[in-house]
Order: structure tokens, then sequence, then C-alpha cells
């Protein structure tokens, strides 16, 4: 199964976005880490961890907004079991294709293709 993590500094940007997938991809498993405690601005190692190991999905695409929490990212990936693809897009654009496209089924060389154009290296 796959799914989709969703990352922002901001609990609103994360909570946003997820609702907004979440109608396109009703059966991919979603989950997000969002801000820090008392509505402070930034991210945390373990939120991210959280989302990513509570998410049900053994294969995870995950987008993020701001390099800081990639490096989060990065540091929870070496301890997870899952196979985890950071998604270097736009947070909202690149969220809404991917979910749209795993609920479809589509292959992961699909995903990609279309993920593509939204490239933020």
């Amino acid at each position: 199964m796959r799914g989709i993590v969703i990352i922002s500094h901001a609990k609103e940007i994360a909570v946003g976005v997820k609702a907004l997938i979440e109608e396109v991809a009703k059966d991919v498993p979603i989950t997000l880490a969002g801000g820090l405690d008392g509505g402070l601005i930034g991210t945390s190692f373990d939120d991210i961890q959280q989302a990513i190991e509570s998410n049900e999905a053994d294969e995870l695409f995950v987008f993020y907004d701001l390099g800081s929490a990639k490096l989060n990212v990065d540091m929870v990936i070496e301890l997870s079991q899952k196979t985890i693809t950071v998604c270097d897009v736009a947070l909202v654009e690149g969220a809404y294709i991917a979910a749209a496209l795993l609920q479809t089924d589509v292959d992961n060389d699909v995903i990609f293709a279309n993920l593509e154009p939204l490239n933020i290296k």
C-alpha cells in the first residue's frame, strides 16, 4: 500500500493540504506533521517520525514546505523500515497530483513523471 505524508512548519497548512487532497484520494492513507507545540512555527523530528510510522502504508511519498523540514525527514528515513520517497516539489500541487494518481493506482513512474514539472531543485 502507498500513502502520503504532509509536513509543514505551520499546522494550519498541513491540515489544509491534507483536507484538500482527501477530496481526491479517499482510499489513500494520509498523515501529517505540522508546526510545533503551542502553535509555534517549525517542524519536529518526533512529530515527523510519528506521521511516518503511523501511516498504514509501507511505501510513502513525503511532501514538505521548507528545507529544514527535509532535514528532519532525512533523519527519520534513516530509522524507518518503510520505503520513503521525499518529493522535492511544490507542496500543495505535488501532494494533490500524487494523491489523485495514487487513488487511481497508477505506477510510481507515472507519478514521478507528473511531479517532474513541479520540481523545486
